[in-house]
């Protein structure tokens, strides 16, 4: 099973203060709209996204079909064979992506302690 390119989706209060912290730490802007209040950043292969106003909570996300770069993989599992898979292995889902659909799709399940992880398939 393969889930696509991982990041930590930040709930931030200040998306402004939150860039220049993150740029401090060696981030750069990789996407995303500050104006729309939302970025994504790296550090090497390391991925963060930080929202604004978007999430009740911080995310693990998986991205499949997509590498660090935000590039198409060759090969992937589509979201709806890692969903279906899910539900059979007996995971609870908050939200699920529609299963007759076809592309870009996501669904959120959570942990064993409540956190959430997205996955969001882009292609």
């Amino acid at each position: 099973m393969q889930l696509g390119n991982f990041s930590v989706s930040l709930k931030v209060n200040d998306i402004h203060a939150s860039k220049d912290f993150y740029e401090k730490l060696g981030f750069e802007i990789f996407g995303g709209d500050i104006g729309q209040n939302w970025l994504i950043m790296k550090n090497g292969k390391t991925v963060i996204g930080l929202f604004q106003g978007m999430f009740e909570k911080n995310l693990l996300t998986f991205n499949p079909g997509w590498d660090e770069n935000a590039q198409n993989l060759d090969a992937f599992t589509d979201i709806r064979d890692l969903q279906k898979k899910l539900k059979a292995d007996g995971v609870h889902f908050a939200s699920e992506a529609d299963e007759t659909s076809e592309g870009p799709a996501s669904f959120i399940i959570e942990d064993p302690d409540g956190n959430p992880i997205l996955f969001d398939q882009h292609r």
